[in-house]
């Protein structure tokens, strides 16, 4: 019978088997948190890149937002003609500020619906003491004064007009323009839009254009065909577009003033005028006299 035998283990062995094993763990343990690290790392990496393009696409996608309410807005003045009463489902304007609120929120979508815009402007009635601080005349001429810029969807604005004051014949740069009486009686006279091309003309202020100017005779003719007129008197709403025509606004009254609330979107900063006889059509920067509240020679810009 053969016995097998057993092979006695030195201490120096079992030392040496240890050690290494001990070795062996440490390696695999640093490589295992090398690795752990370096997914991390690229973990980390990919979260930062994530992050910056979702930051990027929203700019994008912001800018984007707001060149469709744009073009939806101007493509709406192609079958847009206005409302006569407010709708049965719209929010109650009480206030100035309610109105300014329910525009806001209004403006807030890619497609905003212009009967609710329509809607707010008709609901709001008139408190002078609320749009008070806001009117602001001048002795020669008709003002502009901005009551909220919309984030620049939309300017809202008061129109003070002195006795006897009235614009010049005007276009709307291809927006929605809503007139809503604060205090007295305007009178607005439509007409046709002309084909004439716009001129350049210096220092040309829509309040102060005249109609009859001995430079129109140098135009060859292509007199303006009045649509109508009518009377806007207090919390009374008008609409045009520039599908609809062109318009002059003044004030009938020699002895009493009038102030109108305007809503403009989108907002424009130039339009055109045109001379009465010729239709010749004038580019024309729009300007405010004051913004909210401040005469803007005094304001900072």
């Amino acid at each position: 019978m053969c016995r097998s035998k057993h092979l006695k283990k030195s201490p120096n062995t079992e030392k040496t088997t240890v050690e290494s094993n001990r070795t062996t763990q440490t390696t695999t343990s640093n490589s295992e948190n090398n690795d752990s690290r370096r997914i991390t790392g690229i973990n980390g990496n990919k979260m930062v890149n994530n992050t910056c393009t979702a930051m990027a696409h929203s700019i994008v996608d912001s800018s984007d937002t707001d060149l469709e309410q744009e073009r939806y807005l101007r493509d709406a003045t192609h079958h847009f003609r206005g409302i006569e009463k407010p709708l049965k489902y719209g929010p109650t304007i009480e206030t100035l500020n309610d109105l300014i609120t329910a525009l806001h929120k209004e403006f807030d979508t890619n497609y905003v619906n212009i009967e609710m815009v329509n809607h707010i402007m008709l609901s709001y009635k008139s408190h002078p003491r609320e749009w008070k601080r806001f009117a602001k005349f001048d002795r020669f001429k008709y003002t502009r004064n901005l009551v909220d810029a919309g984030n620049g969807k939309f300017n809202l604005m008061i129109l003070c007009w002195g006795e006897g004051h009235g614009s010049a014949i005007h276009d709307h740069a291809d927006s929605h323009c809503f007139m809503k009486m604060l205090k007295g009686d305007l009178k607005e006279t439509r007409y046709e839009m002309p084909c004439s091309k716009a001129i350049e003309m210096p220092n040309v202020d829509i309040g102060e254009v005249n109609g009859d100017s001995d430079e129109e005779q140098e135009f060859e003719r292509e007199q303006l065909n009045v649509v109508g007129s009518t009377t806007i008197t207090v919390n009374d709403v008008a609409y045009i577009n520039d599908n609809l025509g062109l318009h002059r606004v003044e004030n009938p009254s020699h002895i009493d003033t009038a102030v109108s609330l305007h809503l403009y979107c989108p907002p424009f900063n130039e339009c055109s005028v045109f001379h009465k006889n010729s239709g010749k059509r004038i580019k024309c920067p729009v300007t405010f006299w004051s913004k909210y509240g401040v005469r803007q020679a005094e304001s900072k810009k």
